[in-house]
C-alpha cells in the first residue's frame, strides 16, 4: 500500500511534493463529466514522470491487434479511447526559464479533489534555478452543466524579484498513447487557428474518421484589472496558442482564466465545428468562470442529493466511499446511450477504456439505484444495440441461428480483445448480460423491456448455451469444455461450475420470459418469433434437457461445490501461508506458476452465489466461503466486494468489513501497486454495493425492498438513499435500529428484519434492531 493521501469527508488531499508519486496522484485525482475526462496533469511544463491523458467519451481507434501467432476468430484490432488534444496546457516562462516543478525547488504543495462540487485545485510555492520565487493556485473543472465546457482559473503572485513574465495557453494535439502497439500515432489534423483571441484546432482519426474540435480563450488580469498583454501568436502543426508578456513586480498577482469548448463529431456536423466551438465560447465567457463553476456545483449537489452515503465514526471508510460515487457520477451519466463505462473510465489508458462484463455485473445496482430507471434502462440499450454484432461474434467462432456472444471487449458490439483464453473461452460475460436484464425488471418493474427489447436478447444468448455444451457419454450429463471463468488465474478448464450454473440459469430465464410475452404481448411475441425464427416448442425443450442434465463438479468428501473439474488435484496452499514477497502474483510469478496453483484471483464459485443467493442455504454459502476465502488472492479489483457482501449474509462482520474497506480504499491506498495506471473505475461500484446490499442488507423479493442491515463496530451510523420506482427512500442504520424516511413517492411495503410494514408518504419507520444482527 500507498497511503500518502490525507483522510478528509469531502476531499482528496495530498499534501507536501513526492515525484515517485506524480502517475499516481494523475489519477487520483482526474476529473470528468461523463462526456469526456481529464488526468490531473499539471497545466505547466513537467519534465519528471507523467502520463499525459485527456479523453473524450466515445472517441476510439481500432489499434491492429499484435499477437505472436493469429487463430481464426481473432477479432483484428483493439479498440481503445485514445489520448486527445492537452487543451489544459499553460505554460509560464519567468525571465526565460520555463516554470516546471522537476526543476523547481518545491517548498509547499498541496492538491485537493472537492468531490462536493467537483473541482481539482492545487497550490504550491516554489523556487526556480535563479532564486525566483513564487506561489500558485490552479483551480479547474470539467462543467457537469455544460458538458463541452471546461475552464481553469491560474493565479500567481511573485514573491521576492521584478521579473519578465510570460504565460502561453495553447492546445496541443500532437499526442500519442503509451499503449500504442506500434508507438503509432492516431491523429491528423483538420483545421488550426491561433489568435490573440480565439485559438482553435480540429483534428481527426486516422482511422474511422472520428472528428473533435477545441477551441479555447482567455481573460487576464494584474493585480485585481484586467489588462491587454503583449503578444506573440504560437502557431505550428497539430498546436494552436499564444505568449502574452508581462514585466512583473514583486508582490505582483496574475490571474489567467482559461475557457476550453471540446466537441466531437458524434455529437457535431464536422463542418459545423468553427460555428459551434465559438458559440460555445461565446456562452462559456458571457457567464464567466464563477457562474460556470456555481452551476457545475449545483449540478453535483443534485447528484449527491440522490446518491450520498453517510458513515459516521469512520473517516478513511467515509472518505472512501465518497470518491467511489464521486468517480463513477463523473465517468457516466446515462445522457447517451452510445457511452458505456470503462474499467479505467477517463483516468488512464488501460484496457482502452472499452466495455467489460463489469458493466452489467457491477455498475447497473449502482446507477439504477442512485440515478434512476432511465439511467439504467441505457445501459440495457447499449447492449440490445450492439444484438447483431454479438449474433456476428458468435458465428466468427462457429455458432449458427441467431446464437449470440456478446464481447468480452468492445466500443461498437464488435469483439476487439485479443488473448485466446478470454476472447474464446471467457463465455461467462453473456450471462453477465442477461442476468442484468433479469436484475433490471426485477428492480424497476419495467417489464415492457422484456417485451421490447430483452426477450430477443434473452432468446439469442440461451442459443448460445444451448450449442456450447456437449453430451458427455461417460458422465451422461451435459458438459462445458475450455472455459475461462471469473477467476482469470485458471484458463481452459472443463466445466467450469459459474458458467455452467449460468448457463443453465440463462435458459430457465430465457423460456419463462418467453412465456410471460407470450402470454401478455401477444403481437410483439409473434413478431419477434417470425423474425428471428424462433421455434418455443422444440428449443425450450432442448433447453430444458440440457437444464436437467448439466454436470456440476462437487467435491464428494467436503461438499464443497468445486470451481471447476481437478480444482482439488491443485496443491492446497492457503493466502496467510503465503510469503508478501511474493505478492502481488501477477507481478511476481510466471503465469505457468500462477496456473499451476490454486490461488484465485477474483470471486467465481462465489461470484454465483451473490447472483443466485435465494438458492442455496445459509450453510452452503458460509462452507463455500470459507473454503474460497482463504484461497482468493483479489488480484481483481472485482472480487473484495463480492467477498464482503456474502460475509456480512453470514453474518461475518469483522470479515465484511475488511474486505469492504479493501474494495473502498483500494485505489486511494493502492493496494495492488497499479494505480498509475488509471483507477478502477467498475470495481467502485461494487464499494457501493458492498454497503448498501452487503451491510445494508437490501434486497428486492416479490416486487418489496428488503432490509435486514447489520453495522460494522467500527461505525456509527451510516445512511444511504434508494430510488426505487416511484419512491426515493433514505435509509439510516444505527447501532440500535434503521430508520426509513419516504423522502418522496406514494406509500410503500417494506420488509424490515423479516416483518412487512408500510410507509406512508413523507413518513418515517423506525425498527429497532433485532437481537443477533449486527
Amino acid at each position: 500500500m500507498n497511503p500518502y493521501l490525507k483522510h478528509d469527508e469531502w476531499c482528496i488531499i495530498e499534501e507536501g511534493f513526492n515525484p515517485a508519486n506524480t502517475r499516481a496522484s494523475e489519477s487520483i485525482f482526474s476529473i470528468g463529466n461523463g462526456a469526456m475526462g481529464q488526468r490531473a496533469n499539471f497545466e505547466e511544463q513537467f519534465s519528471g514522470d507523467t502520463l499525459q491523458g485527456s479523453y473524450i467519451g466515445g472517441v476510439y481507434y481500432p489499434d491492429k491487434t499484435r499477437v505472436g501467432w493469429w487463430k481464426n476468430g481473432y477479432p483484428e484490432y483493439f479498440a481503445k479511447v485514445i489520448n486527445s488534444t492537452n487543451w489544459i496546457g499553460i505554460d509560464i516562462d519567468i525571465n526565460g526559464e520555463p516554470l516546471d516543478l522537476a526543476k523547481c525547488k518545491v517548498e509547499e504543495f498541496r492538491r485537493v479533489l472537492n468531490m462536493k462540487e467537483g473541482f481539482l485545485e492545487r497550490t504550491f510555492t516554489c523556487e526556480n534555478s535563479s532564486g525566483v520565487r513564487l506561489e500558485a493556485n490552479v483551480k479547474r473543472f470539467l462543467s457537469i452543466a455544460n458538458p463541452e465546457v471546461g475552464a481553469i482559473r491560474y493565479n500567481l503572485k511573485i514573491l521576492n524579484a521584478d521579473v519578465k513574465f510570460c504565460i502561453a495557453p495553447y492546445l496541443d494535439g500532437d499526442v500519442q498513447n503509451e499503449d500504442s502497439n506500434y508507438g503509432e500515432k492516431f491523429w491528423d489534423e483538420v483545421e488550426r487557428h491561433a489568435d490573440v483571441n480565439q485559438s482553435l484546432l480540429v483534428t481527426k482519426t486516422r482511422k474511422l474518421d472520428f472528428h473533435v474540435g477545441h477551441a479555447m480563450r482567455y481573460s487576464l488580469y494584474l493585480n485585481g484589472q484586467k489588462v491587454v498583454a503583449e503578444s506573440n501568436l504560437l502557431d505550428k502543426h497539430m498546436y494552436a496558442g499564444c505568449k502574452l508578456f508581462l514585466n512583473l513586480k514583486s508582490g505582483d498577482e496574475v490571474e489567467f482564466y482559461k475557457y476550453a469548448a471540446v466537441i466531437s463529431s458524434l455529437n457535431h456536423e464536422k463542418g459545423m465545428f468553427p460555428k459551434v466551438l465559438t458559440q460555445l465560447l461565446d456562452l462559456a465567457i458571457s457567464k464567466g468562470y464563477t457562474q460556470l463553476l456555481k452551476e457545475h456545483s449545483e449540478a453535483w449537489n443534485e447528484i449527491w442529493n440522490h446518491s450520498d452515503i453517510t458513515i459516521e465514526g469512520d473517516l478513511a471508510a467515509q472518505q472512501a466511499i465518497r470518491f467511489n460515487i464521486f468517480q463513477l457520477s463523473q465517468t457516466y451519466t446515462g445522457k447517451d446511450e452510445r457511452l458505456n463505462i470503462g474499467p479505467k473510465g477517463f483516468t488512464g489508458e488501460k484496457y482502452g477504456g472499452s466495455t467489460y462484463w463489469d458493466t452489467e455485473a457491477y455498475c447497473l445496482p449502482f446507477y439504477m439505484i442512485t440515478h434512476g430507471q432511465s439511467v439504467a434502462r441505457q445501459l440495457l440499450l447499449y447492449r440490445y444495440k450492439h444484438l447483431g454484432k454479438a449474433i456476428e461474434n458468435a458465428q466468427k467462432l462457429g455458432f449458427t441461428d441467431g446464437a449470440a456472444l456478446y464481447p468480452m471487449v468492445t466500443m461498437n458490439g464488435e469483439e476487439c480483445h485479443n488473448e485466446w483464453e478470454i476472447t474464446f473461452e471467457e463465455i461467462h460475460r453473456n450471462g453477465a448480460i442477461a442476468f442484468a436484464i433479469y436484475n433490471y425488471v426485477r428492480y424497476t418493474g419495467d417489464k415492457n423491456y422484456l417485451a421490447n427489447f430483452g426477450l430477443e436478447v434473452l432468446i439469442a444468448i440461451a442459443r448460445f448455451w444451448a450449442q456450447r455444451v456437449n453430451f458427455s457419454d461417460e458422465k451422461g450429463k451435459y458438459v462445458m469444455l475450455g472455459v475461462t471463468g471469473p477467476n482469470e488465474y485458471e484458463n481452459n478448464v472443463n466445466n467450469n461450475w459459474y458458467t455452467n450454473y449460468l448457463a443453465c440459469w440463462c435458459l430457465e430465464y430465457a423460456q419463462k420470459v418467453a412465456e410471460y410475452v407470450k402470454e401478455n404481448h401477444a403481437e410483439k411475441y409473434n413478431a419477434l418469433t417470425a423474425k428471428i425464427s424462433f421455434n418455443r416448442t422444440q428449443e425450450v425443450s432442448k433447453w430444458r434437457d440440457i437444464r436437467e442434465n448439466m454436470f456440476f463438479p462437487v467435491d464428494t468428501k467436503t461438499g464443497i461445490i468445486l470451481q471447476q473439474e481437478g480444482y482439488m488435484d491443485k496443491e492446497q496452499i492457503l493466502v496467510k501461508d503465503l510469503d508478501p514477497k511474493h505478492r502481488p502474483l501477477n507481478q511476481k510469478w510466471s503465469w505457468d506458476r500462477i496456473l499451476r496453483s490454486c490461488f484465485i484471483k477474483q470471486a467465481d464459485v462465489l461470484q454465483g452465489m451473490y447472483f443466485f443467493e435465494d438458492n442455496f442455504d445459509l450453510e452452503t454459502i458460509r462452507k463455500n466461503f470459507d473454503f474460497y476465502e482463504a484461497r482468493t488472492v483479489h488480484e481483481s479489483s472485482l472480487s473484495p466486494c463480492v467477498h464482503s457482501v456474502l460475509a456480512a449474509k453470514i453474518g461475518n462482520i469483522e470479515k465484511a468489513y475488511e474486505l469492504y474497506l479493501r474494495t473502498a480504499r483500494l485505489d486511494l491506498d493502492d493496494y495492488n501497486r497499479e494505480v498509475r495506471e488509471g483507477l478502477h473505475i467498475t470495481s467502485m461500484a461494487g464499494t457501493w454495493i458492498s454497503i448498501v446490499e452487503g451491510f445494508g442488507g437490501m434486497r428486492v423479493k416479490d416486487n418489496m425492498l428488503c432490509f435486514n442491515p447489520l453495522i460494522p463496530t467500527q461505525w456509527k451510523s451510516y445512511s444511504f438513499k434508494v430510488c426505487f420506482r416511484e419512491n426515493i427512500l433514505k435509509v439510516i442504520v444505527s447501532k440500535d435500529d434503521i430508520a426509513v424516511i419516504n423522502e418522496e413517492g406514494p406509500a410503500i411495503p417494506l420488509l424490515v428484519f423479516g416483518d412487512k410494514h408500510t410507509l406512508a408518504a413523507k413518513a418515517t419507520l423506525t425498527v429497532e434492531r433485532k437481537s443477533g444482527r449486527g
